[in-house]
């Protein structure tokens, strides 16, 4: 609005010299690298944020194939055929195999249970150290970036302070400048640190839940294979128990009468029910039906 008035009055407009560009500009090829490398860990933050969250999301998607088919197969063999070749899944259950089959040629006298137990940690640990891959590198943004920001506050104010010393007072237009792009580094600083922080956190937490649901699948593998296929998970337990208990209510929804039969052979007298088959004594006296 006073921009407006002054040039309608014939006046200049004033300059805006204390922009974004400005300030990088007097910060000079200082200011320029603190920003290039803040760029690119917020570049990075954000592609492993993207990349992770894929992954993470492939993996759970893949472990309701785990629960609707792959308990279902008679063997792990066949129940293994069902997944994702390179899944995570597909993964414990090639191990479980491979060290079944391999505890067999050990000259050791080693339990089972406890060469299975081992064999499944090192898988799991082998997953769980992959989605953890590029964490780090969140965790290192987000302690780190605002002290890259830092650096570039405390360059510029010490830009400032020579600018004043050089003009020997302290005049807006010596200062504005260089604090401007003090300001400016230590937000941006603040803008990269933010998001990563919350990105790590956020994947962590969903890794953990991943982390979980690997040890119960790897446990109920470990179940199945020391019973030899005895043992299966308690919720495929449960869904053949609810549709067995369907079966039996739809088949015995009448009662049918019973009936009485006296027996025929003579010197035994036999009474007979349904279900129920009830035997006389021998050479009883005959009983007559009406």
């Amino acid at each position: 609005m006073l921009i407006d008035l002054l040039a309608a009055a014939g006046g200049e407009a004033p300059q805006n010299q204390f922009g974004f560009l400005e300030a990088m500009q007097q910060g000079g090829i200082i200011a320029w690298t603190i920003f290039s490398v803040l760029v690119i860990m917020s570049v990075g933050s954000f592609y492993i944020l993207i990349t992770k969250l894929l992954e993470q999301q492939k993996i759970m998607n893949q472990y309701k194939a785990v629960r609707n088919q792959f308990w279902r197969a008679n063997t792990l063999s066949d129940g293994a055929s069902k997944l994702d070749k390179n899944s995570a899944w597909r993964q414990l259950v090639d191990d479980a195999l491979s060290a079944e089959s391999q505890h067999h040629k050990l000259t050791d006298q080693l339990e089972a249970h406890d060469w299975l137990h081992g064999s499944l940690a090192r898988s799991e640990q082998a997953i769980n150290a992959k989605l953890a891959g590029g964490l780090p590198f969140l965790a290192t943004v987000g302690a780190t970036a605002p002290f890259v920001g830092l650096l570039g506050t405390v360059i510029g104010i010490y830009r400032a302070l020579i600018n004043i010393g050089l003009a020997g007072s302290a005049s807006i237009d010596k200062v504005a400048g260089p604090v401007g792009e003090a300001l400016i580094m230590t937000a941006i600083g603040l803008l990269v640190a933010v998001p990563a922080v919350l990105a790590y956190n956020w994947l962590q937490s969903r890794n953990k839940r991943i982390a979980g649901m690997l040890s119960g699948f790897s446990t109920d593998i470990l179940a199945n294979l020391t019973s030899r296929g005895a043992i299966k998970p308690e919720m495929l337990t449960k869904t053949s128990t609810q549709q067995a208990g369907k079966t039996t209510t739809g088949t015995t929804g009448s009662t049918a009468r019973p009936t009485t039969t006296t027996g025929a052979t003579p010197g035994t007298t036999g009474t007979t029910t349904t279900g129920t088959t009830t035997a006389g004594t021998a050479g009883g006296a005959t009983s007559t039906t009406r």
